[in-house]
C-alpha cells in the first residue's frame, strides 16, 4: 500500500513500534522461563504482559489493554513480587543436570503438543469475516457487555486475582518457617 510521503514516515514508526512492542513481549517471556531467580522471574512475566497490553493496544482494544494493565501486572504480579519479598531465598539446591534436562523435555513435549492442538484447531476452524463491528467506546456499554455478554469472563478474572492472592500468601508463610528456625520473634 502506498502512502504519502507526510504519512509514511508515521507507518514506518508504528511499525518499528509494533516490532519493538512484540520483542518485548517474547524477551519478557524468555526471561520468565529461564530466570533462575524468582524475582527475575516475575519481573520478565511484568515485561511480558506488558507487551501483550501493548499488542492490545494496537489491535485497537485499548480497554482491554488498560485492563491487562490493572489486572495482570498491578495486581497479580504486584502480589507476586510481595509473595518473593515476604519470603525467604531458598536455600542452595544442588540440582541434578539429569533432572534439570527431564523438566525441560517435559516442558518442550508439553508445549509442542499445546501448540500442535491449537493449531491445529485453528487451521481447521472456517473462518469468516465479523458482520459488523462492536462498539465498546463508552464506559456503560463496556460495563454492560462485562455484566451480560461477558460474564463469564469478569467472573473468571476474579477468580485469576483470588488464586493470585493465596498464592501470594502460601508463598510468603512458606518461605518465612518457623520462628524457631528463622531466629526471630513471631508477631
Amino acid at each position: 500500500m502506498d502512502f504519502s510521503p507526510e504519512l509514511s514516515l508515521f507507518v514506518k514508526l508504528g511499525d518499528l513500534a509494533f516490532i519493538a512492542v512484540v520483542a518485548m513481549t517474547l524477551g519478557g517471556a524468555l526471561t520468565a522461563v529461564l530466570a533462575r531467580q524468582v524475582i527475575h522471574a516475575v519481573l520478565g512475566l511484568v515485561l511480558s504482559l506488558t507487551g501483550v497490553a501493548g499488542l492490545y493496544a494496537f489491535l485497537g482494544n485499548n480497554f482491554i489493554a488498560a485492563m491487562q494493565i490493572l489486572i495482570y501486572v498491578g495486581a497479580v504480579c504486584i502480589s507476586m513480587v510481595f509473595a518473593v519479598m515476604l519470603s525467604r531465598p531458598p536455600a542452595e539446591e544442588k540440582r541434578s543436570s539429569l533432572r534439570e534436562a527431564t523438566k525441560i523435555a517435559l516442558g518442550l513435549l508439553v508445549a509442542f503438543f499445546t501448540a500442535s492442538a491449537i493449531g491445529g484447531a485453528l487451521i481447521k476452524k472456517h473462518w469468516t469475516a465479523a458482520s459488523e463491528s462492536i462498539s465498546l467506546g463508552t464506559t456503560g456499554e463496556v460495563g454492560e457487555a462485562l455484566l451480560t455478554r461477558n460474564i463469564l469472563a469478569f467472573e473468571l478474572i476474579s477468580l485469576v486475582l483470588l488464586v493470585a492472592i493465596v498464592g501470594s500468601v502460601i508463598i510468603a508463610r512458606r518461605g518465612r518457617g518457623s520462628p524457631a528456625s528463622a531466629g526471630g520473634e513471631e508477631l
